[in-house]
């Protein structure tokens, strides 16, 4: 496997001399990218403080904002961290604080595109979250934000979007000639788990993977198959008369596969968002006598609060929820014990690496054989 380090100053040359830019909400992702990276460089023998490019959008206070970029960005392979989930960012409108919703965020990144004035050499987007990613697909008289938004951001002059565990990565279709990676953290994922959980053995008596819904069947497939267990799934029994909330409401989730009796279960998802559905699921598995449950998603959102699934940790219902740092995480969600973070930070450093050098990312980060190495290293552990 050649290293990260040789990649990116060793391996040929640079497509142009990298910048990152962190927006606001962003920035802790941001640090983390530029430690990476600038470890690498000293490790390739380059002396490099930092990479990343001062940036603000100030806003005046009857609301509207602008973008300015505070150093020179000409001739630069420019990588833009956008957090459009991050509600935690306020900023003052007339009297009152208001709380930036994603249409704030990529708002500003269109701010941030414009002040490089076309003066980059060429202009990235790591946007772990996808803005509109949840408003993908037309039913009826609808938008279509996801596919709107990305064709705007080609027509801007993005090269390149860098994405996470998108809800349907086939909006890739509205921008075909335009460079779109989503990344799957399902090495990550799994290394975080087997770190956390203690005497976890993942064979195919002891242990099973649970898809959530049928939206899911793929990533929950590739876990199963990595592992070598078999694979259950639910699926989604609506009620298609009403519309509740912009949806039709879940009138049961309804089991399909093998018996989960005694085993520990994995369900993976893309979001949390209220959390209802993964703890209806957690419950019904542990009606079905399944021995622990751990919840993964991508993107823990838990936009209705943490009191439910205090209770169904408490209860004994959920053993554990592993979630990303790809988006904000409030100080209450990190005290929980229940909650564990995945941090992707280096993956994505990787992305960075090899697209500033036009290297295929599969010669820095082979998600089969990192994993097929990391069930050898466990087997070993166990044997």
């Amino acid at each position: 496997m050649v290293s990260a380090s040789d990649i990116l100053f060793n391996h040929g040359t640079s497509v142009a001399p990298l910048g990152l830019i962190a927006m606001k909400g962003a920035e802790e992702l941001g640090n983390k990218l530029n430690d990476y990276l600038v470890n690498w460089a000293h490790k390739g023998g380059y002396d490099v403080d930092t990479f990343l490019i001062e940036s603000e959008c100030p806003r005046f206070s009857s609301g509207d904002g602008k973008g300015l970029i505070k150093s020179t960005v000409r001739g630069k392979d420019l990588f833009i961290i956008v957090d459009v989930g991050n509600y935690n960012v306020k900023y003052q409108m007339y009297d009152q604080m208001n709380a930036m919703s994603p249409d704030d965020h990529y708002q500003d990144l269109k701010r941030l595109i414009q002040a490089a004035s076309g003066k980059a050499h060429r202009i990235n987007v790591i946007m772990p979250i996808l803005y509109g990613g949840r408003q993908h697909r037309r039913n009826y008289r609808e938008s279509l934000d996801c596919a709107c938004a990305l064709q705007e951001l080609y027509q801007m002059g993005v090269s390149n979007i860098l994405t996470v565990d998108a809800h349907d990565p086939r909006v890739h279709n509205a921008i075909p000639l335009m460079g779109f990676d989503n990344m799957m953290p399902s090495y990550q994922v799994l290394k975080a788990m087997f770190k956390t959980i203690p005497h976890l053995k993942t064979t195919p008596d002891e242990f099973m993977v649970i898809s959530p819904d049928e939206g899911a069947l793929n990533r929950n497939m590739y876990y199963a198959s990595m592992l070598g267990v078999p694979m259950g799934m639910f699926y989604k029994r609506r009620d298609y008369a009403k519309i509740i909330n912009g949806h039709n409401p879940i009138v049961a989730h309804e089991y399909l596969g093998n018996s989960v009796e005694g085993k520990d279960v994995f369900i993976a998802d893309d979001i949390i968002s209220s959390g209802e559905s993964m703890l209806d699921i957690a419950y019904a598995l542990k009606e079905r006598k399944a021995r622990r449950v751990f919840c993964y998603a991508t993107y823990g959102l838990f936009v209705n609060g943490l009191e439910k699934f205090d209770k169904a940790n408490e209860d004994g219902y959920i053993d554990a929820v592993f979630s990303t740092n790809l988006t904000y995480r409030t100080d209450a969600l990190l005290s929980r014990e229940w909650f564990h973070e995945v941090d992707c930070s280096k993956y994505i450093s990787y992305f960075i690496a090899s697209l500033n050098h036009d290297v295929s990312i599969g010669n820095v980060i082979d998600p089969n054989a990192k994993i097929k190495a990391l069930l050898e290293r466990r087997n070993k552990e166990n044997a």
